[in-house]
């Protein structure tokens, strides 16, 4: 079985079954836990969370899928793959145990006639969690399972959770006997290389505290919803049904391994030593060109950090296998379209955004080949003098110059070393690379301040001393100009219309610090005047306002008045007061663990992030926090603001931020015994002032950590207001009061989505009773039957396979083609079928779409009974078809 056909049967299984097709995600998701998306739940995890609802009460998708760790594992054996693709169902409150058993264990077990896959049910094997009695209930009682094919495991096998706290819960894996040529006796506790794991149920039923059930800690807690999260691992599923050992000998994956058979002149599997160290370099050529083309389909370019590092990674160990193979020429092309013309019946935007993907590639390749040749030179002569010195170890200077001069990640140079038997100086290279890394902070930091030498700053600073900053005191101070930049050079003067920063004695505008903007204002002359935009402290002690001269010319020595924006500046010391006591206000809903993250005070809005080890604020516990926070406006306490000693600040209980750095004296900013706060930026004299807070939101924004957003002041009442007024619009719209309005919509909501289903329904079957009628239009070309049409408006995508599938299969056993276009916008889709008569005849669907895909701007590719793709040029259809008829004419 194909896998193409793996995966359509997968879908297909679980749409008959109530669940909604989701598209595979992005391999980048804003997840700041993931480089890449590593799991088919990853897409999901909102609903899981509870941090949105789910949309539909059963999904189910097949998620591309990327795995980095262990990348110098892939290739030296057949069972590690960066790419894979997981097919998954879920449920979100829906089905639970029963269900996910009944579903998995119907389709694995099914005839491969009736749609299933055809595995014997007496090779099936199953493990739970070792107390999970109503799995193995179930086990046996659906699927007939003995006793002796059913294992208990513990946490580290058969327990699930995310990693932090949340929902988690027991989990049950299903195995397939590979026979006993393949490993001992005894079930996947005895081998799981003859026992092969193909599908995992996760009954996600509990919620995990601190510690995780997996290190057998108890769960803290059942979860209201009971959900359902399954992952099938298609290429195993794959090579298993196909017969062949392994996921790199599969429909999918060979292909490229043929390609580089043709390009090297060597064979895969040739044996021999010679022969097994070329098999690694076939296999990981098979498996990064896969990985690489999918992530660059989704955006990823090659770099130097985080996912453009692992790619750049991928790219290169491809250059370097097949050069070792004895390819000397560009090839990463070649590979990437093997991979799109395979890939592509799934991912047709893999066809669609070629010219793209493969742009990226070979410029990449094109980088690394002009250095490659001297790279290895350097690293032959930095081997030969290590082995000269009788050390068995490369200098990190040499790795450090091998990466930063000729672009190799550190990983090749390790992997390249372990093949001349030597180690690399690890801790000499690290130590070469934090220092890069700082002086690349540094200059990002400059970037703030306009790229200027620190000791430009500094100049100043030991000529005239630290900037006197009045601002807790006063908004508006007379200055003296002491020092003026342009272009990061000092100048005696800047005249209208220039960029300019402007050094003073004495300042009271506030520079950005601690999550508070800076402050914006003017700086006024005799006969000038300076437009603030933003203020720096670029080094400490000094005050640099970065503006442009809005009327006149400033020139060193010159008196201003400074003065800041009054309006500004009071709605963000608001903000700044109110992220104070919604700290206290989380400290004391969640515990002293809640501890600050990170914030931002903007001008009528605050930003607050914290760590959260119990996972997501219920919506009851921010209703209390806003409550309470405004209880403690409307007593319109006095904020005193004072310094003292740290040590005296950590008698009187103030709040000391994790990572900051205290001097000697410190400054508290004291709402009595509310909230007390060590902290350096500006605050309102009584909470009063703030008039209100409104809390909009709290979400998760990394492991562990999670962000309340919320209003304050005139920004918070015209939030309430417009709230109010559309619930009363809502309210008179829908003849109901306030309170009646979820009940109401959640009902308008549930008709309108059984409507949808309706009308879909209606649609698809409008679409399937054209399929005699397209069949009866079939025109004959010496004894080939040819139907090519357009299909009609709103028909693509799944149901145009469905239909050209329908349309052949009326077309009985005569040998006939149907290629059906779909036009959408400024793009074009098509699929091309052939019945088994025509394919007899040396017809294959995949080799007539390179026959007319050009004429409308496109490529594509498939199997000799179903092909698909994509184009960019709906005009060309009729040349296209005047292609197909003359390729179809002997």
């Amino acid at each position: 079985m194909q896998t193409h056909e793996i995966v359509r049967r997968f879908t297909a299984h679980f749409e008959s079954n109530g669940h909604t097709p989701v598209p595979s995600a992005s391999l980048i998701l804003e997840d700041p836990q993931l480089l890449f998306v590593n799991a088919g739940m990853v897409q999901f995890k909102p609903y899981f969370l509870g941090d949105v609802p789910a949309p539909y009460p059963r999904a189910t998708s097949i998620q591309k899928c990327v795995r980095t760790p262990d990348i110098d594992e892939v290739g030296k054996t057949t069972r590690h793959t960066t790419f894979f693709q997981m097919a998954g169902n879920f449920s979100f409150g829906d089905y639970f145990k029963r269900g996910a058993i009944e579903f998995a264990w119907s389709l694995i077990t099914r005839s491969q006639d009736e749609g299933g896959y055809g595995f014997d049910p007496e090779i099936i094997w199953v493990t739970v969690y070792h107390d999970d009695d109503e799995a193995i209930a179930l086990w046996k009682e659906i699927a007939g399972l003995p006793e002796e094919r059913i294992q208990r495991r513990g946490g580290d096998d058969n327990y699930w959770d995310m990693g932090v706290p949340g929902p988690g819960g027991p989990c049950s894996e299903i195995y397939v006997d590979r026979g006993p040529e393949f490993g001992a006796e005894g079930g996947p506790e005895a081998d799981e290389d003859r026992y092969l794991e193909i599908w995992n149920l996760v009954f996600m039923q509990d919620e995990r505290g601190a510690l995780s059930p997996k290190k057998g800690h108890p769960p803290i807690g059942t979860l209201p919803h009971k959900n359902i999260d399954t992952g099938m691992g298609v290429e195993r599923v794959a090579f298993l049904l196909q017969g062949v050992n392994n996921v790199y000998e599969t429909d999918l994956v060979r292909p490229v391994i043929a390609k580089a058979e043709e390009l090297s002149g060597k064979r895969y599997g040739a044996g021999g030593p010679e022969g097994e160290i070329d098999d690694v370099r076939f296999r990981v050529i098979a498996d990064h060109a896969r990985s690489s083309l999918m992530i660059v389909g989704d955006g990823v370019t090659p770099g130097n950090e985080g996912r453009g590092y692992v790619l750049r990674r991928l790219l290169r160990r491809i250059v370097r296998s097949a050069r070792l193979l004895g390819v000397t020429g560009p090839c990463l092309g070649e590979f990437a379209a093997v991979v799109r013309d395979t890939m592509a019946p799934t991912y047709p935007e893999l066809a669609t955004d070629f010219e793209r993907i493969s742009a990226v590639i070979r410029a990449e390749e094109d980088t690394f080949r002009a250095t490659l040749t001297a790279g290895e030179r350097i690293f032959e002569g930095a081997v030969s003098r290590a082995r000269s010195a009788g050390s068995d170890t490369l200098p990190g200077d040499q790795a450090f110059a091998l990466h930063d001069t000729y672009g190799f990640p550190i990983d090749l140079t390790l992997e390249m070393a372990a093949e001349a038997g030597l180690t690399v100086d690890r801790e000499r290279f690290t130590a070469l690379m934090d220092e890069q890394r700082s002086r690349a902070k540094a200059d990002a930091a400059g970037r703030k301040v306009g790229f200027v030498d620190a000791s430009v700053y500094r100049a100043v600073l030991d000529t005239h001393g630290a900037t006197d900053f009045l601002g807790y005191q006063t908004l508006q101070s007379e200055s003296r100009v002491v020092g003026l930049l342009r272009d990061g050079a000092t100048v005696p003067a800047a005249h209208e219309g220039e960029q300019v920063e402007v050094l003073l004695d004495r300042t009271p505008f506030y520079a950005e610090a601690g999550g508070q903007q800076a402050d914006t204002g003017v700086l006024r002359g005799a006969s000038f005047e300076v437009r603030v935009d933003d203020v720096q402290s670029p080094v400490a002690g000094l005050r640099v306002h970065r503006g442009v001269v809005s009327a006149g010319t400033v020139t060193l020595d010159a008196e201003v008045v400074a003065e800041v924006d009054r309006t500004r500046r009071s709605a963000i010391s608001r903000a700044h007061t109110a992220t104070h006591l919604v700290h206290a206000g989380v400290r004391g809903a969640l515990g002293s663990a809640a501890a600050q993250a990170g914030s931002l005070n903007a001008p009528g809005r605050l930003r607050f992030d914290f760590t959260s080890p119990t996972g997501a604020v219920p919506p009851a516990a921010l209703v209390e926090i806003e409550e309470e926070v405004n209880s403690v406006l409307q007593e319109d306490r006095e904020i005193q603001t004072y310094e003292t000693s740290i040590d005296e600040a950590r008698t009187l209980g103030a709040m000391m931020l994790f990572g900051e750095k205290y001097g000697d004296r410190v400054r508290v900013v004291d709402m009595g015994d509310y909230s007390r706060e060590l902290c350096g930026g500006t605050h309102v004299g009584r909470t009063g002032e703030l008039g209100l807070v409104r809390v909009l939101s709290e979400a998760s924004i990394g492991s562990g950590v999670r962000r309340v957003e919320a209003l304050v002041g005139l920004d918070a009442f015209k939030h309430a207001t417009t709230e109010h007024l559309l619930v009363n619009q809502l309210a008179d719209q829908l003849k109901a009061r306030p309170e009646e309005l979820p009940e109401r919509i959640n009902g308008i909501v549930e008709r309108l989505r059984t409507a949808e289903r309706d009308l879909e329904k209606h649609r698809a079957d409008a679409v399937l009773a054209s399929a005699g009628a397209l069949a009866q239009q079939a025109e004959d070309l010496d004894g080939t039957a040819l139907v090519a049409v357009t299909a009609p408006d709103g028909v693509g995508g799944n149901d145009l396979r469905t239909l050209a599938a329908d349309v052949r299969g009326k077309l009985g056993d005569r040998p006939g083609v149907v290629v059906l276009f779909g036009v959408d916008g400024e793009k074009v889709s098509f699929v091309v079928a052939t019945t088994k008569a025509a394919r007899d005849n040396g017809i294959a669907a995949g080799k007539l779409i390179g026959e007319f895909a050009a004429a409308v701007g496109g490529r594509g590719g498939g199997k000799p009974d179903l092909a698909q793709g994509g184009g960019t040029d709906p005009a060309g259809i009729d040349a296209a078809v005047q292609k197909l008829r003359a390729a179809l004419r002997p």
